[in-house]
Formats: C-alpha cells, structure tokens, sequence
C-alpha cells in the first residue's frame, strides 16, 4: 500500500542520518580545523596584506590556530575510543577522513601557505608548493587507510593528526626558509610512507593527550608573552620535531628485530 510504504521510507532513513556521540565528536574535530583557517586568514594574512599587523595580534591568532587544530587532534583521539565503546553510524568513517582532511590537511597547509606570504626571508611560490605537498600527503594518506587493511595497533605512514602538528611546529620554529622547506616535505613523505606507527591505545593515548594540553600550555605561553614563552614554544616544537624523527626509527628498528626472531625460529624449527 502506498502510505506503508511512505511510513517505511521515513523510518528507515533516520537511521542511516542519525549522528553518533562518536559522529559528533567527529564534526566537532571538522569545526576546529575550519576555525583554525579563519583565524589564520583575518589574524595574519588580512592585517598583512593591509599593512596593519601586530607582532601581539599575530602571535595570538597563530597560536589560536594550533591551539584549534590540537583541539581537533583532541576530538579525532576521542572518537574513535568512543566509536570502539559505543557505536559509530555507517557514516562514521567517511566523516572521519573528511574531517581529517580539513583539520590536518587543510589548515596546515594553509598555515604554510601563509607563513610564505607573511615571512621575510619566505619565497612564497616555494612556500605554496609546500603547502600543495602537505595537502596532496594527507589526501593520498586517507585515501590509502579507506583503501588498505593493516594489522591491527599499527598505522602505515606518520599519522595526518601527528603530521599537522609537526609541521605547523616547523613553521613555528622560524628557520630558515630552504630548512623549513625540507622538514615540511620530509614530514609529508613520512605521511605516505610504509613507516609503521603505534595507533594511540592504552597509555600511548594517555601520553599524547597529555603532550597536546602540554602543547597548548606552550602556546599559551607564547600568546601571552610569559617569561621565556618564545623559548618553552621553540622547545616544544623541537621535541615534536625529535619525535616525528625517532619514532620511525624505533619502528624500523622493531620490524627488523621481529624479522630476525622470525629467521631464527626458522632456523631451529628446521633442525633435528
């Protein structure tokens, strides 16, 4: 009968539209990264393309912006521990990879873009190509964790949410313009690369949600122009920068340990 099958068609739908507590969180991570935009759009680049920039009015709003894409690193650690406790709707992972794609993709790589526009000794082409580096990195890294099956407790290249915040602690930490450059594609690299990283469970989770309020603090710090605020801020991004550097080390260094345990087990279980 034509009016069951309305009745049907509205029950069904909701429920593949109804958002998760997961899903929200999700949209709240989206919400960060476009914050993280506009504050770097109306703090830095507009009072510098109009000539009336502040060092304390841009000091605030880059920070305001790390400080949002942290928040967003934030919401993307929380919802997938609340997806894994609760439930996730069928839309839960594709919100999560758009939603990546604008807090760790996009917004660091408009905050490079920027930092091209507005540094001194900054050549901004180069400085755009970077930041097409940066995005094209993350697109090619979510795309291929849709696409790929990994073991479980481990990503394949350096996470988009570790990546962002590296590379905006690049930026922060004012080298100079040919080394920044560098780091920046060395960072996109290891997003696409085969380095296994730890997903963070457990204490891993604790550690990096504490390193992002630490982050924060540090930022605040900087805003604010506390008591060597410029030198805690370069400090922190130094130790994520050391960090970005030796994780893959460790992992390489587990991959090759496990394969010769394996070679060696191999080997005994051949023998009389």
């Amino acid at each position: 009968m034509p009016e069951a099958d309305e009745l049907d068609d509205e029950e069904e739908m909701p429920l593949s539209l109804r958002l998760s507590i997961a899903d929200t969180l999700t949209l709240g991570n989206a919400t960060c990264g476009f914050m993280a935009v506009y504050f770097t759009t109306t703090g830095i680049l507009i009072p510098h393309l109009t000539g009336s920039q502040e060092n304390g009015m841009a000091r605030h709003s880059a920070a305001t912006a790390v400080i949002l894409m942290l928040c967003a690193a934030v919401f993307d650690l929380f919802d997938g521990l609340v997806a894994r406790k609760l439930r996730s709707s069928p839309m839960g992972a594709e919100l999560d990879n758009l939603s990546d794609l604008i807090s760790f993709g996009l917004a660091p790589a408009y905050f490079v873009l920027v930092y091209g526009m507005v540094a001194d000794d900054a050549h901004q082409r180069m400085a755009a190509l970077g930041a097409i580096v940066v995005l094209l990195a993350v697109v090619l890294r979510l795309a291929r964790f849709s696409c790929v099956t990994m073991k479980d407790g481990v990503f394949q290249g350096m996470p988009s949410p570790f990546g962002a915040l590296t590379v905006v602690s690049v930026v922060l930490l004012e080298l100079p313009f040919v080394a920044t450059l560098l780091a920046i594609v060395g960072t996109a690299w290891l997003m696409v690369s085969r380095v296994e990283y730890p997903k963070p469970r457990g204490r891993l989770a604790v550690a990096m949600l504490s390193w992002i309020v630490l982050s924060m603090g540090l930022l605040a710090a900087w805003a604010f122009d506390a008591p060597s605020g410029q030198l805690l801020l370069q400090t922190g991004c130094a130790l994520q920068l050391v960090m970005g550097a030796v994780i893959p080390l460790f992992a390489t260094a587990r991959r090759v340990n496990n394969f010769r345990d394996n070679r060696r087990e191999a080997r005994a279980a051949q023998l009389p």
